[in-house]
């Protein structure tokens, strides 16, 4: 069984775009822990969660103890009968040329318990309208994060019953865990800039939270980072200088700095949009194209 835990705040653009790729894609359950959402995100996971497809945790806490809660997820997914875990955010789908991610991993040989997984970022573009997989369709051929250092990996491993997930979901630690495998089997499309105020909010909703009495010390640094800027009145600068308008597209093609790659729109056009289930009352609130690749 391969399960998937996310860690969700306010994802309502882009969450169910997330499940129902990873579904089609082998994924064959999903743990869920929703932090605080007050948008629509808690009745769509609600759906799903009716529908038999994933469970939902529910953390209120002002902090961020990303390590907790994804740990806590990982070691569910053992106890569930998983044998591989991928441990994502909402704005990840990852991908694999053997077209089932479940396939890919039951391939990698017993010596390895670690899969590393590279990350490639989808700029913004200038109209924000429309599904963001339908729009955002430029590739990073080399992905930064907000400090200008290159984007980390991440790792997926084999279900373990005293895993922890460091945070960021760059790499675990267990008992007799045995070795990491770095074959570019699975990437990651990362699309963390879907509009400019996604990101705004996602930047203050982690940001205040990291800063809040009792997180944990030492860790988030890109975030704080952006929310320094945003308190600065200086975050829709960085924003705007990472957006694609026409002019930005045909340069940076040119220069070899992105490709247009419409994989995940393509993927997203095949399925078939979750059944609504209503809500029960007073229950739980819920260039090269390579599209082909």
């Amino acid at each position: 069984m391969l399960i998937l835990t996310l860690l969700v705040r306010d994802e309502a653009d882009i969450i169910a775009a997330n499940l129902d790729y990873h579904f089609s894609a082998g994924v064959d359950f999903a743990i869920v822990t929703d932090h605080r959402s007050v948008d629509d995100t808690p009745t769509i996971l609600e759906r799903y969660r009716r529908g038999g497809r994933i469970q939902v945790i529910h953390e209120e806490a002002e902090t961020y103890d990303q390590t907790s809660w994804v740990t806590k997820m990982a070691r569910m997914a053992y106890e569930l009968g998983a044998s591989w875990v991928i441990n994502s955010d909402a704005d990840e789908f990852w991908w694999t040329a053997h077209g089932n991610l479940h396939l890919a991993l039951s391939t990698v040989p017993d010596v390895y318990d670690i899969l590393t997984v590279r990350r490639h970022d989808f700029p913004p573009v200038e109209d924000e309208s429309g599904r963001f997989s339908n729009r955002m369709i430029y590739r990073e051929m080399s992905s930064h994060n907000l400090l200008g250092d290159a984007l980390p990996p991440k790792v997926c491993h084999r279900a373990h019953a005293d895993i922890t997930v460091a945070q960021g979901n760059h790499y675990v630690i267990a008992e007799r865990l045995g070795e990491t495998l770095d074959d570019g089997r699975i990437e990651i499309l990362h699309f963390p800039m879907r509009t400019y105020e996604q990101f705004e909010r996602k930047i203050v909703n982690g940001g205040s939270a990291y800063e809040a009495p009792g997180s944990p010390s030492g860790v988030g640094r890109t975030w704080r980072h952006a929310y320094g800027l945003w308190r600065a009145g200086r975050l829709r600068a960085l924003y705007d200088e990472r957006v694609l308008d026409r002019v930005r597209v045909a340069n940076r093609l040119s220069r070899g700095e992105i490709v247009k790659d419409t994989r995940l729109k393509t993927a997203l056009e095949r399925l078939s949009p979750l059944p609504r289930v209503p809500r029960a009352a007073g229950g739980e609130k819920p260039a090269r194209d390579v599209a082909s690749t």
